[in-house]
């Protein structure tokens, strides 16, 4: 098979991931494979191919917002069949007993397996996962459109529900990339007011077009308190600022895998019993919720699309904010 391979993390600008000729894998007891059609591009592939995560095996082929067809299953597979069309996100697999899996928190398990870090994932022609973690997709997206939902779009929803926001709530974002620009699609549904906080002036006009109350950068303080925030911008200056702008009692998650350092601020930015929390994967309850209510309200995906052998080009335009939404890669138009 074909795939885009890491072999030594390197800045983008280096091209590190490479074009390769690997056997295709072959699944295991109560593992399925996928021949992969699409996989979207995250910024937590970016941190990756860059080094900035804790590489637990060199070489990887990263990618995790994946949509194929199961071509080939394991023994004692008992759910999926070969046909399938499912999605597989970061959450590969689980440990299942230790007191977080079941305490509900299977995101926090210390034995959890992320799809493009510790198995192969989406930037390569055949993946294979346990099949608890291959979710059915709705029927009405295509794969392209239901490609970003399988990160972006289930994190985004985690982080909603850690903020605490509540219907008709006056809700922040700080960042609008592929995760916001779905997140504001739910919080538009449960009637709230959003206010965006972006450099980009394209990003503000896109985030206007869904349905955004106000749009500003970081630095300035919008025309009200608000009541919850996420933050999806990897850079610890946002966090001071954006606790300046929650109301008392209000609650800002951290929606990244890796940021750069949070300077120190005063006390009273927190103050006021404010919340400041970190969002950490997902669970696959959170994955089964989100794609079921993204099938109910038709979540929009905005996408730029890419051939997979452009993956180097495509994290580039990432890295540098050029993304206008969600960017997938089209396995088909190489393999």
């Amino acid at each position: 098979m074909k795939a885009m391979r890491l072999e030594k993390p390197r800045e983008i600008e280096q091209n590190p991931l490479q074009w390769q000729e690997l056997p295709a894998p072959k699944p295991g007891p109560g593992e399925v494979r996928l021949k992969v059609n699409v996989c979207g591009i995250c910024h937590t592939d970016l941190h990756t191919v860059e080094g900035e995560l804790n590489l637990p095996r060199l070489p990887i082929t990263p990618g995790h917002q994946i949509v194929g067809r199961i071509d080939l299953v394991g023994e004692d597979v008992k759910f999926l069949k070969t046909g399938q069309r499912v999605g597989v996100g970061w959450l590969n697999s689980t440990c299942g007993n230790c007191d977080y899996c079941r305490n509900g928190q299977e995101n926090l398990c210390p034995e959890a397996k992320f799809t493009g870090l510790h198995k192969d994932g989406g930037y390569g022609e055949y993946i294979v996962v346990d099949e608890n973690f291959a979710f059915e997709l709705p029927e009405a997206l295509t794969d392209e459109e239901a490609s970003p939902l399988l990160c972006a779009g289930i994190i985004g929803f985690r982080s909603l529900r850690l903020s605490g926001i509540r219907p008709g709530g006056r809700l922040g974002l700080y960042g609008f990339g592929a995760s916001a620009h779905l997140a504001i699609q739910i919080a538009r549904y449960w009637d709230c007011s959003v206010y965006v906080f972006t450099r980009s002036t394209e990003h503000q006009q896109h985030a206007l077009e869904l349905g955004a109350e106000w749009v500003g950068q970081a630095q300035e303080m919008p025309p009200v308190h608000l009541d919850a925030s996420v933050t999806f911008a990897p850079v610890g200056w946002i966090i001071p600022l954006a606790l300046g702008h929650l109301r008392p009692g209000g609650t800002l998650a951290i929606n990244a895998i890796h940021m750069s350092p949070i300077p120190q601020f005063d006390y009273e930015k927190i103050y006021g019993e404010r919340m400041l929390r970190s969002v950490a994967n997902f669970t696959r309850q959170d994955a089964l919720e989100f794609l079921n209510l993204a099938g109910q309200i038709s979540i929009r995906t905005s996408l730029e699309l890419y051939p997979l052998r452009e993956a180097n080009q495509a994290l580039q335009l990432l890295k540098d904010s050029q993304i206008r939404g969600a960017a997938v890669l089209q396995h088909r138009i190489n393999i």
